[in-house]
């Protein structure tokens, strides 16, 4: 089962401007080939067709709790998403009705890279790439075998790697480079930790073929606090109680990538501390929550003070 936590895993800063087209293009870490949805898709049908659990508990762990991770992944870029199509929050944007929508108001949506976001989404994130294509099963790889299932999974990490790179480098607004900094010091972590448990098992040393691409996180600013803080040697639970026994592969003296600050690979029982999660006013005038919402917004102060 799944415990959900009201928070992002990293805190993202707010946009500088609405911009649909840079939310298109962080899309593609949404619901491209290597984006967040099919590695949360690939590790979590891995986990739930785990042959021999009890006897391979190790790598049953890591592959359990990275699924929890990759949950929080499709959240954090669902939100950047959210962001960049609607821009900073407008202070009482959601107060009185949608005005006269006679006059085309969203007029320039139109001719945005992604105009079903704002059509069929109101401006929010899909499952979809960045040209609106849906993602889909075929990229979920799950063939029971541990070995072909982990080196898919550091073959999908490695290609995420690449992608975020790419759609970091289009990118100007804080808030998806803020996304793409955070994924890609979590997903570099990821690839280390599948080409470890490869190694175990193989005694092949992938670890070699990393940063894949050979860019280091040192060169990327938003990487940097993340390095700072060791995030980049930790794994976590993502459970109070369960999947500690991935400490025999991450960890046990293993150390950060030599591009990276030094430092032994650590377990961490539970999650990160995280971040905040933006508001994202309504829009009336885009029937978000509604036309003329102020009914809603009555009743639910009601209920939430009944809650309390």
């Amino acid at each position: 089962m799944f415990m959900r936590i009201d928070k992002l895993q990293a805190e993202l800063p707010a946009p500088k401007r609405a911009d649909p087209n840079a939310a298109a293009a962080l899309q593609e870490l949404l619901g491209g080939k290597y984006g967040e949805m099919s590695t949360l898709g690939n590790y979590m049908f891995q986990s739930f067709n785990f042959r021999s659990k009890a006897k391979l508990r190790p790598f049953y762990s890591l592959v359990a709790a990275i699924t929890a991770e990759e949950l929080g992944h499709v959240e954090l870029v669902s939100n950047g998403v959210a962001m960049l199509a609607n821009g900073p929050d407008v202070p009482d944007g959601d107060k009185g009705d949608g005005g006269d929508i006679s006059n085309a108001p969203f007029e320039e949506m139109k001719d945005i890279r992604n105009a079903a976001a704002f059509l069929s989404g109101a401006g929010g994130a899909m499952p979809v790439n960045s040209n609106g294509v849906s993602w889909n099963n075929d990229f979920i790889t799950s063939t029971g075998n541990i070995v072909v299932d982990l080196l898919h999974n550091f073959h999908l990490e490695c290609g995420a790697r690449l992608h975020k790179l790419r759609v970091y480098e289009t990118l100007t607004d804080p808030t998806g480079r803020e996304v793409c900094g955070y994924l890609l010091v979590r997903g570099s972590v990821h690839a280390h930790a599948y080409a470890l448990a490869l190694r175990k098992i193989t005694g092949v040393d992938l670890d070699k073929f990393l940063p894949t691409p050979n860019i280091p996180l040192s060169k990327i600013p938003e990487c940097q606090k993340y390095l700072d803080e060791g995030s980049h040697r930790r794994l976590y639970t993502f459970s109070p109680d369960d999947y500690k026994e991935m400490a025999g592969i991450w960890g046990n003296g293993e150390v950060a990538l030599p591009d990276d600050p030094p430092g032994e690979l650590e377990v961490i029982d539970g999650h990160p501390d995280g971040g905040k999660i933006a508001q994202l006013v309504g829009v009336p005038s885009a029937f978000t929550p509604d036309y003329a919402p102020e009914e809603m917004f009555e009743i639910a102060s009601k209920l939430y003070k009944a809650s309390r």
